[in-house]
């Protein structure tokens, strides 16, 4: 009686050409799972998703409702570049109004003279988040124009090393917590339920424009891909002279000392809130509910200390500590520190 043989034994004894065929073909298979599935996480990437009604996410990010369309984010990695093109980055509540500011008053004598009432978002208008509808591409030379978007969802341009931009971090606890006041004032914004609750989304990365960790270290990573000047909000505030100076340089833009003087001026965050070009306040109710609180709020360093618990700066540390560490820059978390 013949005896019972696996299937394998047949295979890999009586017919090795069937079995190395039969294994070919397994081995094709499941290198075509593989690629099917990297492909459909492409393709899935490529998808708007509806989060909720305040956040879709795309191409990897969380943007936020009715303030952009993906149809906008991929204009702007289309966008053409000028090679005198100025570009402020930033993670959200870093500083970008404030650098907004500086570069407009650097720029243009009407404003530091007072002789021209043109608001900051008309003058340096938003690349994904243009409310107005600027026309971006006839913008006066050099154009400036404000950003959130990581490295990879930038304008490709920019690669060319010849537009310059200017990329201005913050302590991530202040990022946290000056973002968790301006979501009580946004309309279009989800009211956060507690601080414990948005401090939770915001170490999850389930925030507009995401993760700060993943926003700062994609665009230190790729620095060298870029013309680009890094500045800190700390080092702004302890010494604004010389961080307009700085910008100055890089820019290539010389200014009197007279010119200086009404920039440092003017730039500074007590006269930006009584400025109505700048503070904001020239938005619509259905943008900004001042009866909440203020767009510009405070502009210090350290208010996390004013709202954190010790547990709350314990977890915040935990899961920030390590890789910010291997970040090239050294973090002040309050003015008695040299940034």
């Amino acid at each position: 009686m013949q005896s019972a043989r696996s299937p394998n034994r047949l295979l890999n004894q009586e017919d090795p050409t069937t079995a190395l065929s039969l294994h070919h073909l397994l081995h094709g298979v499941r290198h075509s799972i593989r690629i099917s599935i990297l492909h459909f996480k492409v393709l899935a990437n490529l998808i708007m998703e509806i989060v909720n009604k305040y956040l879709f996410k795309y191409k990897g990010l969380y943007f936020m409702q009715n303030q952009t369309t993906p149809e906008n984010i991929d204009l702007a990695e289309r966008f053409e570049i000028q090679d005198d093109d100025i570009f402020i980055i930033t993670y959200p509540k870093s500083g970008t109004v404030w650098t907004q500011n500086i570069l407009s008053l650097i720029f243009h004598e009407g404003h530091r003279d007072g002789t021209e009432n043109i608001t900051l978002l008309d003058r340096i208008p938003w690349l994904e988040y243009n409310l107005f509808r600027v026309d971006l591409t006839n913008l006066p030379s050099p154009r400036i124009i404000c950003s959130h978007l990581p490295y990879y969802l930038a304008p490709k341009g920019l690669r060319n090393k010849k537009a310059k931009i200017i990329y201005v971090f913050r302590n991530p606890k202040d990022c946290l917590v000056s973002m968790y006041h301006f979501h009580k004032v946004s309309v279009p914004l989800e009211t956060p339920k507690d601080f414990d609750t948005f401090l939770e989304k915001f170490l999850a990365g389930k925030v507009g424009n995401g993760f700060w960790l993943d926003h700062i270290e994609g665009w230190c990573t790729h620095k060298d891909d870029f013309n680009i000047l890094f500045l800190s909000y700390e080092e702004m505030k302890k010494d604004l002279r010389s961080s307009v100076l700085k910008i100055c340089n890089f820019l290539g833009k010389e200014l009197s000392e007279k010119e200086m003087d009404d920039v440092v001026d003017k730039a500074t965050f007590e006269n930006m809130k009584m400025d109505s070009r700048t503070n904001y306040r020239f938005l619509s109710s259905d943008q900004l509910d001042f009866s909440k609180g203020e767009f510009l709020r405070k502009g210090i360093v350290g208010d996390w200390k004013n709202i954190m618990t010790v547990a709350q700066s314990e977890r915040f540390d935990h899961v920030f500590k390590e890789r910010v560490e291997k970040l090239p820059f050294r973090f002040c978390w309050d003015m008695q520190e040299d940034p």
